[in-house]
């Protein structure tokens, strides 16, 4: 027993000595993460049976419903932006009021919510795009509108827990998108 005790202290005295020594610290690289998304090659979307069309990514795939409405989906981000389409029938008000109180709702887990207005006055579009930054559902959303016939309002959303700095790279491509779509964005009557 006593033998055993003696092996195990001397173990120990070996290991405390051995591990004292000084070794060389060598600092982590900074890393940062890769993502490589695509170069934006934009298309028209007229074969839409809308009143609308604008470019959009050769990327995305765009899948559209009867009344106008449409998801744009992109495929390598698990995001998707929502188009709404709305004719304006005396209602001009309203809708704006609806487009600008859809990015206000992200108030509570938003950290800033920063407003770009757009105008076009060759294209007749008008509108506001909205940046919201922090832990928010929707990060980036806009509407435009001809002030007469037409209001279009898009969302973009990510099928993942909002991570703001996590996601922030492809907020920003899909961002990119967005400002095409408003600023080739043309109506057809």
């Amino acid at each position: 027993m006593y033998t055993s005790l003696r092996i195990i202290y001397v173990l120990t005295f070996v290991v405390a000595v051995c591990s004292c020594k000084e070794q060389e610290v060598l600092p982590k690289p900074s890393g940062q993460l890769a993502l490589d998304f695509p170069k934006g090659n934009y298309i028209k979307s007229e074969n839409l049976n809308c009143p609308f069309s604008f470019d959009v990514n050769e990327y995305t795939r765009v899948l559209a419903k009867r009344d106008c409405s449409m998801k744009i989906e992109y495929p390598g981000m698990d995001a998707t932006l929502y188009l709404n389409y709305l004719p304006v029938q005396n209602n001009l008000r309203q809708l704006l009021i609806d487009g600008q109180k859809l990015s206000y709702e992200h108030n509570q887990k938003a950290d800033v919510i920063a407003d770009f207005p757009f105008v076009n006055k060759s294209n007749n579009t008008y509108g506001m795009m909205y940046e919201i930054e922090g832990d928010a559902a929707s990060n980036a959303q806009f509407y435009v509108t001809d002030s007469t016939k037409h209001f279009l309002t898009a969302s973009l959303y990510f099928y993942t827990q909002p991570n703001y700095d996590s996601i922030l790279p492809a907020i920003d491509y899909v961002k990119t998108d967005m400002v095409k779509m408003m600023e080739t964005l043309r109506w057809k009557e």
